[in-house]
């Protein structure tokens, strides 16, 4: 459960995010609570409001890349906005929401068009070698990565948790299928930092992860995934 003092936070990064648009208070509230009751949907173990937190912090470290800040943030806020691990159009219905809410908001079409493109790009997290807002939209997304061996853990099965409905022989060959295809990547991360900093982490917690599926410290009562309870 988010603390009060998190959600301050939130909302202040929230508030900050809307500033260069002049959105009254009122409205960007409004619009915040719902963000945050889209966040809090039940079946949601890692796609939650500390993920968004992870995702805009992560920003603000590679921000120095970006073209247009503004949209990269925005397009963070609503980049799981919808989410349903039995859905394949998570990322367009998200778009939407963008689309809908920024709108209502009175932002610029042309600043919804990118918002709703960056949304998008996180379907597959492919960006053009110039499009280098989506490369650090991608790379805050995928930061979870390369992080610690513990957190690392805590995300994995956070993410089983949230495939539960799937039996376990199905769903370490889709894992496994979902984690070679990033290791199989010329690259995980775009970004010069993320580049340098991150990707040996990264691989080295993908490829740990896929170790323990098929060893069997995967465990079938999803109590723990890859030993961390």
């Amino acid at each position: 459960m988010p603390t009060e003092n998190f959600m301050d936070t939130l909302f202040y990064n929230w508030q900050h995010t809307l500033q260069p648009f002049g959105i009254d208070e009122l409205g960007a509230e409004k619009a915040f609570n719902q963000l945050v009751a889209a966040y809090s949907t039940p079946g949601r173990y890692y796609h939650t409001l500390k993920h968004l937190d992870g995702v805009l912090s992560t920003i603000e470290i590679l921000q120095g890349y970006t073209n247009n800040l503004a949209a990269v943030q925005l397009a963070a806020w609503f980049h799981d906005v919808v989410y349903d691990s039995q859905a394949e159009d998570n990322e367009r219905r998200s778009a939407d929401y963008a689309f809908e809410l920024l709108s209502n908001l009175g932002i610029s079409e042309s600043i919804i068009t990118t918002v709703t493109r960056l949304i998008l790009n996180t379907k597959d997290h492919q960006a053009a070698v110039d499009d280098y807002d989506s490369q650090v939209l991608l790379d805050a997304d995928l930061a979870i990565l390369a992080t610690n061996q513990v957190q690392y853990g805590e995300y994995a099965h956070a993410i089983r948790q949230e495939y539960a409905w799937v039996k376990d022989e199905d769903y370490i060959i889709g894992r496994q299928q979902v984690l070679e295809r990033f290791l199989q990547r010329s690259h995980i991360y775009f970004t010069p930092l993320m580049a340098e900093f991150a990707e040996p982490s990264a691989r080295g917690n993908i490829q740990g992860e896929i170790q323990s599926l098929l060893s069997g410290s995967f465990d079938s009562d999803r109590s723990t995934v890859g030993g961390v309870s």
